[in-house]
């Protein structure tokens, strides 16, 4: 079994837009029934964290992996992400362990990929994009963004250092784009056609009110409903990755509390006619698209003899 680091993850990724199409494919094959992804189980060891195990399989390209990571809300306390967690990918045909990876650069850029996904194919190419927040999201969600050719991104964060940070890292990491500091989280939201928020999962105290979107915004919360609440949501149409994982997730006090059901997958909606209005594509993470990424780093690592490989 070969075993990566983060520093090998990102050396091995394919480019960026390989890697949207990648998600890309993996939503609509969920969509289709043609991968095999059931609801992940949520274990806790105190309250406001969750483990999640992910496993996936995606038959027709002989796929078969699995990742489990932790969301402990109190860890930037302690020095440490809030995300932690590894994944496995499996030969296909064998079951075999083949890579053993961290999910941490995995987590970040399969999100951000996702994303990526739903603004390609549900907003114009000039489309106003504003980000709320400035943490490891807000980094590889940027590079994505400049990876499909935008270049200007509008982002509010609580602390203006953060954004100040974010500043730095993407005229490294994403020369090619241009951050605009936000002075107020409503004046990012009003001004975008399309909102992406990435705050911690949980808050109670930062929804954004109905009245600020465009009646036609595209909304992509990747923090639950700490932005995005069920009344917003009441306004517009709701996609999910997998609504029968949002179903569980939903039956979860506190995760996302009164949110309608989903009339529609995101796999549907990335090779269809927009719906009109409002739109809220709820992504929570699905295991096929964190496999598909991961068995592209495998195969890349493979080929270069990164890493360490160990018989096991």
């Amino acid at each position: 079994m070969r075993i990566l680091s983060d520093a090998d993850v990102r050396a091995n990724l394919p480019p960026l837009v390989e890697v949207v199409d990648l998600v890309a494919d993996a939503l609509t094959a969920l969509a289709e029934g043609r991968a095999d992804v059931p609801p992940k189980p949520t274990v806790r060891t105190s309250p406001g964290m969750f483990a999640n195990a992910m496993p996936a399989a995606y038959p027709e390209r002989n796929l078969l992996g699995c990742k489990w990571i932790s969301i402990v809300p109190d860890n930037p306390v302690r020095g440490l992400p809030t995300a932690s967690g590894v994944m496995v990918v499996n030969d296909g045909a064998t079951g075999v362990p083949r890579t053993l990876l961290p999910a941490h650069e995995l987590t970040a850029v399969r999100t951000a990929a996702v994303t990526g996904a739903c603004i390609r194919a549900l907003a114009g190419p000039d489309a106003t994009i504003a980000y709320l927040g400035a943490g490891l999201q807000a980094g590889s969600h940027v590079r994505i963004l400049e990876a499909l050719g935008h270049t200007e991104v509008t982002v509010w964060a609580r602390r203006r250092e953060a954004i100040d940070a974010l500043v730095a890292e993407a005229a490294k990491a994403a020369p090619g784009i241009r951050i605009i500091a936000s002075p107020s989280r409503e004046a990012a939201v009003r001004n975008a056609d399309v909102v992406i928020s990435g705050l911690t999962i949980g808050l109670t105290d930062m929804a954004i009110p109905v009245t600020w979107p465009r009646e036609d915004a595209l909304l992509l919360p990747i923090d639950y409903g700490s932005s995005i609440g069920s009344d917003l949501a009441d306004t517009a149409v709701l996609a999910a990755d997998d609504p029968h994982q949002f179903a569980a997730v939903r039956a979860v006090r506190g995760k996302l509390d009164g949110y309608p059901v989903p009339t529609a997958w995101t796999g549907h909606l990335l090779h269809g006619p927009r719906p009109s209005g409002r739109l809220v594509v709820q992504n929570l993470g699905t295991g096929i698209t964190d496999l598909v990424v991961a068995s592209a780093v495998a195969d890349r690592a493979e080929a270069s003899t990164t890493g360490q490989v160990l018989d096991i």
